[in-house]
This record gives C-alpha cells, structure tokens and sequence, in this order.
C-alpha cells in the first residue's frame, strides 16, 4: 500500500511538473535505455545541465526499468534552488569493482535539491569478495553522496548492495533523508548504511536499515543531527565515531537519537574514540526510547578503539566525552555486559545521565553487568543492570 501511494504521489507530481510552467526533464528523451547495459551517464549529465540551468523549478525523471549509469557527477550551484530528481526505475552500478574514484552518484554545490523514490543498486558483491579474501582492494565506491549542498531532501529511496558507504553527507546542512531503506548483507564489509560528516542540521527519520557495517555513523564536524524511528539490523549499530584518529578533528555535538529498535546488531549506541592524545569532543547526545534484541553491545562508550594494536597501544584518548543521556532503553543484549562506560584516564568521561534501562542477558540464569572506567554520572528510575557509575 506505501508503495502505491509513493508511486501514486510521485505521479501526480509528474503530471502536475508536465502541465505547468515548471521544466521537466526525461533522461530517455536524453538517449538514455533501460535495457541494463547501455551507459545511461551521458544521458543523466544532459538531463542535469537542462535542470540545473533553468531559471525556473526543475525536474529529472528516470521512468520505470533497469539504466546503467557507470558514474554520475552532477554539480551545482544551479539558477534554481527548486532542482528535483524523480526516479521510478532502478540505477545499476558498474558490475566491477572500484570505479569512480570512491563515488558513484554524487551531487555537490546544490542548493534546493529533492530526490525521490527510486533504488540504487551498488553491485558491491566483487569489493566484497576482494575485502574479504584480504586482497590488495581499489578504493570501495559510495553509491550516493551529499557533498557541500544545503537544503536536500531524500524521500522514499531504496539503496542496494552498496561497495563502501550507501549514503555520505558530507560538508552540508539541511538534509533530510525520509523513508528510505538501506539493505546488504550483514558479511558486506564496510557498507555503512548513511555517514555524516562535516555536516550539521542532519534529519534522518522513518528509516530501516540493514548493512554489514553502522546502520549510521556519525563522524568529526557532525552537529545537530535527529535521528529517529530507525529500524537498524543487521549491522553494528548506531554510532558516534571513530573520532580522534588524527589530529585537528573537529568534534561532535547535539545528537538526538530516539524510537529505534535495533535488531541483532553487533552494537546498540555507540560511541568510540582512538586510544590516541589527539584533542576533540563528544558532547550534547541524548539517546532515548530505544528497543534492544539480541544486541550484543546495547550502551558502550569505547574511548580505547584501537583495530590492529597499531600507533596507539597504551595511550590515552583525548576526546573529551560530557553529558550524555540514555534514557528509555530497554530489551536483551547478547553478552553479560550491557553497559559498558570504558573511558579514557586523561579525559574521564563525565556527565553521563542514565534513565530507566532496562536490559537482560539473553541467558535468563546469568544477570546482566555493567562496567565503568573512568566514568562519572547520575543514575534514575529503574536501572538494570545496576549502575556502576
């Protein structure tokens, strides 16, 4: 039935862009095939510079069926600040592995841009293969990136089998992403379903994920994200982090997190930083009313992230991690220890709220723990396991 009216929606708009003054842009008309095979790319940048040119509101449509696009740079700024993509079919990536210089649709300098419906297909099975046999692997390609735009919207889009990263918003402000439905399998590695950063006034809403990596990841310069009604499983959570792998980072503030289940993921909620002394900050999270099953790590703060015991043994993270809230949090969690506050001696984690958890070891003869380094906060209502802050 969504699917109907999303179809019936996107339809209507056709029809009301056709009959109008607005300018649309049909990549057939443009040369474009839905046959599969023939490269559609050339016919996507024609119907773009038409879009993008044009004084007034403008919008491209990818009609139903299956266009190969081996790679798509559209950029702005455009005269209009009202460009709208509208896609009925399926965009299929190159069937390799490693084309495009880590990006395969990518929209940079726009402002004003709505893309809706559609499915993207990555083809990402040949990296995966090679990750995994640990060859020596091109750089994984991003099936969609947001980069230095203001003001998008991503409505109703279905993104498949990614190489790397499904979704990157990076450097911009004012994106929404609504509805969308993010899928590899749970062996894909590194297919973060979306990645922020540099970017703030983030809204991603209404979404299901399911990846071999975090469902969202958040990285340095992120601020002012709500994420909420996320269904996020397989994967490994959603995640704050890594952050301070090098130096000059900016940090990470006012995250809301809220209504998410997280089915039978490798983390819940997540924060890591470097076991590095590089400085930075974690600040302003609130995470709340969120549904944990089977989870293996429901609450962890892990400021000793250090993959390969290379360049930061023994050292301490000077990420600064402050007033962080979880409240509402309830469900089963996968190993003993469901909360786990691991943070860094020179930089103790402070100001962290807990409200009401309610979390079980999948194991109904063994309780749930807790663990604490480093870690200082304030605890109320109903808190299981015990806090040890």
């Amino acid at each position: 039935m969504k699917s109907f009216l999303l179809l019936l929606l996107l339809l209507l708009v056709f029809v009301s862009f056709s009959t109008t003054t607005n300018a649309a842009y049909n990549i057939v008309d443009f040369g474009a095939k839905a046959d599969g095979k023939t490269d559609a790319a050339a016919a996507f940048r024609k119907a773009w510079a038409a879009a993008c040119g044009a004084a007034k509101p403008a919008m491209i449509y990818v009609p139903v069926g299956r266009f190969f696009v081996s790679q798509g740079l559209f950029q702005g700024p455009c005269k209009n600040n009202a460009t709208r993509v509208f896609i009925d079919g399926t965009l299929l990536a190159p069937p390799g592995y490693g084309g495009g210089a880590g990006m395969w649709i990518k929209f940079q300098y726009v402002d004003g841009l709505s893309i809706y419906g559609g499915t993207l297909d990555g083809r990402g099975q040949a990296m995966w293969a090679c990750k995994t046999a640990k060859l020596r692997c091109p750089t994984a390609v991003t099936s969609l990136t947001i980069s230095k735009s203001k003001n998008v919207l991503i409505r109703g889009l279905t993104s498949l089998n990614s190489e790397g990263f499904h979704m990157s918003i990076y450097g911009s402000s004012g994106v929404t992403v609504l509805r969308a439905k993010i899928f590899a399998p749970d062996e894909s590695p590194n297919t973060d379903g979306i990645h922020i950063q540099l970017s703030s006034s983030v809204t991603i809403v209404n979404t299901t994920i399911g990846t071999g990596d975090d469902c969202i990841s958040m990285g340095a310069g992120t601020a002012n994200v709500r994420i909420q009604g996320i269904t996020c499983g397989p994967g490994h959570g959603i995640s704050i982090g890594s952050l301070g792998g090098v130096l000059g980072d900016p940090g990470v503030e006012n995250i809301t997190v809220k209504s998410v289940v997280l089915l039978g993921t490798q983390n819940g909620l997540r924060i890591k930083t470097w076991g590095n002394p590089y400085d930075g900050y974690v600040r302003g999270v609130v995470f709340q009313h969120a549904i944990m099953k089977k989870v293996q790590n429901p609450i962890v703060i892990d400021q000793n992230y250090c993959p390969g015991r290379v360049n930061c043994p023994g050292q301490s993270s000077g990420i600064k991690i402050s007033n962080i809230s979880y409240a509402d949090v309830r469900g089963s969690s996968a190993t003993k220890v469901a909360v786990k506050f691991d943070c860094s001696a020179s930089k103790p984690c402070v100001g962290i709220a807990l409200q009401d958890i309610k979390l079980t070891y999948m194991s109904s003869s063994t309780p749930a723990q807790s663990f604490c380094n480093n870690a200082k906060g304030s605890i109320s209502g109903v808190i299981n396991p015990p806090s040890c802050l």
